[in-house]
């Protein structure tokens, strides 16, 4: 996938180490996802989901119950999108991919923090919340393409370009749109 105008979104041209750079620089201040699956019916749903950093292994990482239904709506399809919005810069990133349930312990145990106990209550014996807690299952996402919108803008000139818009009709200029390959991504 070029980086120019291709897909839905018209792209700025930017070397493939700043994209990298910007991209992981917005995911990084936002902690919340919505994480998109295809339900058996052909239905989408989302959720929101905590992201758990940048870690090798997967381009994103995500904990979740491995006893809960998104588990069947990737065993019928591994597509998903993960979708990230900061409402103060309106600046934004989409990525699309392919998920995979890994219950690796030692993966679990690289990647477990302590607040995860608050999502996995206590059912006695090893249904602790603890990394041993085998309801406690990651989800590598592998992404295929990034569209994002990065703004270097002020907010006040954020917002005047938003009223500007509305007054003339005209789009406002509040950011640059990047488009990300998987073979960016993963140096191919």
């Amino acid at each position: 996938m070029g980086d120019q105008g291709s897909g839905p979104h018209q792209s700025t041209p930017a070397p493939t180490d700043k994209k990298l750079d910007e991209l992981y620089g917005l995911i990084e201040g936002i902690e919340v996802a919505m994480f998109t699956t295809r339900r058996a019916d052909g239905h989408l749903v989302s959720r929101p989901m905590q992201v758990q950093g940048k870690q090798n292994g997967a381009d994103l990482w995500f904990v979740t119950n491995g006893e809960d239904h998104k588990m069947d709506e990737l065993e019928f399809d591994r597509h998903v999108n993960v979708s990230f919005y900061k409402d103060r810069t309106r600046e934004w990133v989409s990525v699309s991919g392919t998920a995979r349930v890994v219950t690796d312990r030692a993966k679990v145990r690289e990647l477990y923090k302590p607040d995860w106990k608050a999502w996995f209550a206590d059912e006695g014996g090893n249904k602790d919340g603890s990394p041993d807690d085998p309801r406690i299952t990651l989800l590598g996402v592998d992404a295929d393409t990034v569209v994002y919108m990065v703004s270097n803008t002020p907010r006040p000139v954020v917002l005047y370009e938003v009223v500007k818009g509305i007054i003339t009709g005209t789009q406002p200029d509040v950011g640059e749109t990047h488009v990300v390959s998987g073979s960016e991504l993963h140096g191919r």
